[in-house]
């Protein structure tokens, strides 16, 4: 295939202390998924597991508000995948605990 019949997308990754966004030229019909998997993103970050991981376009997790699954979705030129970290604590459990913590300070 012709780099004219090739569409760019990107691909982004984060940690607290490196961050990495890869260029990549896919063909059309290429899935977020699949985009992450051909970038060297397994190889600068160990332990990312793209099968399990979540992943959104600009922000917007893939698998909610309308939008397919990353196995499901079809890339535009432009877009950016980006590869999300699992969460280390549960936001509404930590906001219980806070509220709980100021009330008992009262």
């Amino acid at each position: 295939m012709s780099d004219t019949e090739m569409i760019e997308v990107e691909v982004a990754y984060a940690l607290a202390h490196k961050q990495k966004i890869y260029t990549l030229l896919v063909e059309p019909g290429t899935t977020a998924l699949e985009a992450a998997k051909r970038s060297s993103v397994t190889d600068d970050f160990d332990g990312v597991d793209l099968d399990n991981a979540k992943m959104g376009l600009f922000g917007q997790t893939l698998g909610t508000k309308g939008l397919k699954v990353a196995s499901e979705h079809i890339l535009m030129a432009g877009d950016r995948v980006e590869i999300y970290r699992p969460l280390v604590a549960d936001p509404k459990e930590v906001r219980r605990r806070r509220a709980a913590k100021a009330a008992s300070q009262e």
